[in-house]
């Protein structure tokens, strides 16, 4: 009885000696097994990736308010107002390819036109008007107008049309009064496509419609508005900004210029979340973009019982030009700079930080579990064990 008595307390100590030890040994490594179970690699490890960026190509950027405030300053979308101007709006002006009619009136006696009655029994003479046919612009931007040869009316405006006209005829008709009237406008159009009801041509007019105008005539767009981005082509100038951005800021809602396309953009931003946060999982974020104080509440925030709160990292593909690196970038085939940035969050100044990072699309979140939780994680495992060992091996067997 006594042996088994001492027996059971030797193998009782020698448990404790394994836990205690193993526990000891643990808490003094930089990093824990690779048969415990773990979400993902701690800190040192990470950290430890980041220290030969020449042998891995990774980049590792320790996130300070400088750092935030370059990638902010880069990723700043150009409003329109600033990529386009503020143009007033502009009249109407006839293109070659439009369809217009031109009507001229004449004081009586009409002298070119027409001719009015002198017999005495007939209703006093009154002002003629001639209705010429509809013809199209010419390639050359001219039309062909009896008496007054041919005119070039391209870039004009009806009423700059009317006046040249009037003016060629002044000392052939009697005080003639003229009317331009387009009949199809086949230039002065803005083309509306992408993630809309409805594609479509608009046209122009001299109200001097706007960027909204032209969406709304496209029947608006398919896809909730904080998701969607516009993207505005004039020419060689290409410019994209968040529809919500354009809605709450008048300015940008700009007049529209004919041959300018309106792309309607969806653009299912998203970052995925890892590690010890509130969820794991995919999470969208509208087209503005959001920060990394946004997505880490989105993501539960940090769970205090498991996360290292200096072990905030974000996973990214940079632009080679985002930052000055420590080292020489070695570039995907892509062209992009792999990069991992660390966020402390044990110092409050990082929460002013975290404000103004900004979130990419793709990014990977991710926050490692703190050592103390590792720790308690194999000491569960080394306590049930102990008690596997007592109902399987007898008292008096070890």
């Amino acid at each position: 009885m006594e042996v088994n008595k001492v027996v059971s307390c030797s193998r009782h100590a020698f448990l404790l000696g394994l836990v205690l030890g193993s526990g000891l040994a643990l808490s003094g490594c930089a990093t824990y097994p690779d048969w415990m179970a773990s979400s993902g690699p701690s800190r040192e490890v990470v950290q430890e990736v980041g220290e030969a960026p020449h042998v891995n190509g990774i980049q590792f950027v320790d996130v300070n308010g400088a750092v935030a405030q370059r990638l902010l300053a880069k990723r700043k979308q150009r409003l329109f107002s600033e990529a386009f101007g503020q143009k007033s709006k502009a009249g109407y002006v006839v293109g070659a390819g439009d369809v217009i009619e031109v009507s001229v009136w004449e004081a009586p006696p009409a002298m070119l036109f027409g001719s009015s009655s002198t017999d005495s029994k007939m209703a006093p003479a009154t002002t003629r008007v001639t209705a010429f046919p509809e013809q199209m612009v010419s390639s050359d931007g001219v039309i062909n107008m009896p008496f007054a040869g041919h005119v070039p009316v391209a870039g004009w405006t009806p009423q700059q049309i009317e006046s040249e006209i009037t003016r060629r005829l002044k000392d052939k008709a009697n005080q003639p009064q003229v009317l331009v009237r387009v009949i199809r406008n086949n230039t002065a159009n803005v083309t509306v496509v992408g993630e809309v009801t409805t594609s479509a041509r608009v046209p122009l007019t001299a109200r001097g419609e706007r960027l909204l105008d032209a969406l709304a005539a496209a029947g608006g767009v398919r896809q909730p508005v904080g998701k969607m981005t516009l993207q505005l082509t004039r020419g060689d100038n290409v410019h994209a900004l968040a529809l919500d951005t354009i809605i709450r800021d008048p300015k940008q809602n700009i007049v529209l210029q004919p041959g300018d396309v309106i792309t309607a953009l969806f653009q299912p931003l998203s970052f995925t979340v890892l590690g010890a946060t509130g969820k794991n999982e995919e999470i969208n974020f509208e087209a503005q973009g959001i920060s990394l104080a946004q997505a880490l509440a989105r993501a539960g925030g940090l769970q205090d019982a498991r996360a290292d709160a200096r072990a905030v990292f974000i996973f990214r593909l940079e632009d080679r030009e985002a930052l000055k690196w420590a080292s020489p970038p070695k570039l995907t085939p892509e062209g992009k700079v792999p990069v991992i940035y660390q966020v402390d969050l044990k110092d409050p100044a990082s929460f002013f930080m975290a404000q103004g990072f900004p979130v990419d699309n793709k990014d990977v979140l991710y926050v490692a579990n703190s050592p103390s939780a590792e720790l308690q994680k194999f000491l569960n495992m080394v306590v049930s064990t102990v008690f596997i060992l007592r109902s399987v091996v007898p008292s008096g067997g070890f």
